[in-house]
């Protein structure tokens, strides 16, 4: 469902107004900080997602971040940051990053939108998707690498392990 035109006079729509219809539409938890920016609180399997959504007008670009509620120790930063940037290799959008205030690991992408009619409310399902599985994937080599003792190596082969079936 493309929503490409505003309820206003024809103005095209904001990103985050067809945004806001999906998270209400989901009954998730957010915050509309301005027309431009909205914040969305969504559960997974290992923890919470913080997602942060920011329409810059005058680059036609969204960006996206979906931060990991956990906090990386300083004497673990640098092995986060070589995780980090092997996992990020494994990535074919967005890539993850550790955020300077409160050092916790992020999944980031921006969306450009330059010529484009509008958003369909089928691209953020896709990016938030896309998020949830990556950060599912990456969350327990990062536990592993910060409180579990393991190598980047181990950690990453676990995290890369397909499983089958439920316990």
């Amino acid at each position: 469902m493309t929503i490409s035109a505003s309820r206003h006079r024809g103005v095209p729509a904001s990103p985050i107004d067809v945004l806001e219809e999906l998270v209400g539409a989901n009954d998730w938890s957010f915050s509309r900080h301005s027309d431009t920016e909205l914040t969305l609180e969504v559960s997974g399997r290992w923890c919470g997602y913080q997602m942060y959504f920011l329409w810059q007008h005058d680059m036609s670009a969204l960006f996206f971040s979906c931060r990991i509620e956990q906090r990386v120790p300083e004497a673990k930063r640098a092995q986060v940051y070589e995780l980090l940037a092997t996992v990020n290799e494994d990535l074919w959008m967005g890539h993850f990053d550790l955020v300077s205030e409160g050092s916790s690991p992020m999944y980031r992408h921006t969306v450009p939108l330059r010529g484009a009619a509008g958003v369909s409310v089928e691209q953020f399902e896709d990016l938030i998707d896309a998020a949830v599985v990556e950060c599912e994937r990456f969350y327990p080599a990062l536990q592993l690498v910060v409180w579990g003792g393991r190598t980047i190596a181990d950690a990453l082969v676990m995290a890369r392990m397909d499983t089958v079936g439920q316990a």
